[in-house]
C-alpha cells in the first residue's frame, strides 16, 4: 500500500504550529464506548491527539506512517508510539474501545483501512475522524487567507484534499453514524503564529519545493497590514467537521 507522505520533510514544523483540540471532544468520544483499556490514535502526526486521549483510556497506541512525525511526536506514559500504516498495523484484533483520526482519514486507502478499523476494533468500538477547514480570525485576514488557499496555492494540493473542501460530507464512511454536538476549536494566536501554520500546510512546502521560493511572500504584506500590530494576540476559531461511527459486532 502507498504511503502519501505530505508532513515528513516539516514534521518539526508541524509539531510546533498546530492548534489544540478542546477537550470537551475527548470527554465526549470517550463517553461513547463501554470500556477505557486501549484507544488507537491514526495518523498520529505530532501526537496531539493521543496526549489528550490518555487523559481517558489506560492506554493509547498511536501510529504514523512517517518516522519523522514519529520522531517529533510529544512523549506521555501512557502512549506507545509506532511507525506503522493505518492500513495494517502490529495491533491486536478486538482489542481497540475507540479509534481516532485527526485531519488524517483524506490520506489513508480507505477499504484496507476501514477492513483494519474493523478487525482490531471491538464489538460496538467507535471510529471518530473528524477535520477542520480555514480558521475565522476577522474578516479582512480571513480574505486573506482565502486568496492565499485559493489563488496563491492553486494546483499544489495534493490528491484527497477535496474531502476537506467538502467538510468530509463526501467522504466514503461505511459504519452505523453518529451525530456529535458541534465543537470549535480556538485558541489566541500573533502573526507570527499563523504564518507559522500556514507554513506547516502540505502546499505550502509542495509549491516551495516546485518553485524554490515560499508562497507566503505572497501574502505576507496583505496579511500584516490586515492584522495590525504583529504581537497582537487575535482569536482564531476553527469549526470541527466529524464522522463518527460505531462497529457493529
Amino acid at each position: 500500500m502507498s504511503f502519501k507522505d505530505h508532513f515528513s520533510k516539516q514534521a518539526r514544523l508541524y509539531a510546533e504550529h498546530r492548534p489544540t483540540y478542546p477537550e470537551a471532544v475527548f470527554d465526549y468520544l470517550a463517553g461513547l464506548v463501554p470500556a477505557r483499556d486501549l484507544a488507537w490514535d491514526s495518523g498520529t502526526g505530532n501526537g496531539q491527539v493521543a496526549l489528550q486521549l490518555a487523559r481517558h483510556f489506560h492506554q493509547v497506541i498511536a501510529t504514523d506512517a512517517s518516522a519523522e512525525q514519529i520522531q517529533n511526536a510529544f512523549p506521555h506514559p501512557k502512549v506507545q508510539y509506532r511507525v506503522e500504516q493505518s492500513e495494517k498495523t502490529s495491533m491486536l484484533t478486538d482489542s481497540v474501545d475507540l479509534i481516532t483520526v485527526g485531519v488524517a482519514l483524506h490520506w489513508f486507502d480507505f477499504q484496507p483501512f476501514y477492513a483494519e478499523v474493523r478487525r482490531v476494533g471491538k464489538p460496538g468500538a467507535v471510529l471518530a475522524a473528524w477535520t477542520y477547514h480555514l480558521p475565522s480570525i476577522a474578516l479582512s485576514i480571513d480574505d486573506v487567507l482565502q486568496k492565499y488557499y485559493q489563488v496563491t496555492l492553486a494546483g499544489y494540493w495534493p490528491e484527497g484534499f477535496h474531502y476537506l473542501d467538502e467538510r468530509y460530507h463526501t467522504l466514503p464512511f461505511p459504519f452505523e453514524e453518529i451525530d456529535p454536538p458541534a465543537f470549535d476549536m480556538e485558541t489566541e494566536w500573533t502573526l507570527s503564529e499563523i504564518v507559522g501554520f500556514l507554513a506547516s500546510w502540505s502546499a505550502t512546502q509542495r509549491f516551495l519545493a516546485s518553485q524554490g521560493r515560499n508562497p507566503l511572500d505572497e501574502i505576507l504584506p496583505e496579511l500584516r497590514d490586515a492584522w495590525g500590530d504583529e504581537d497582537q494576540s487575535r482569536l482564531v476559531k476553527w469549526p470541527l467537521y466529524f464522522r463518527i461511527g460505531r462497529i457493529s459486532a
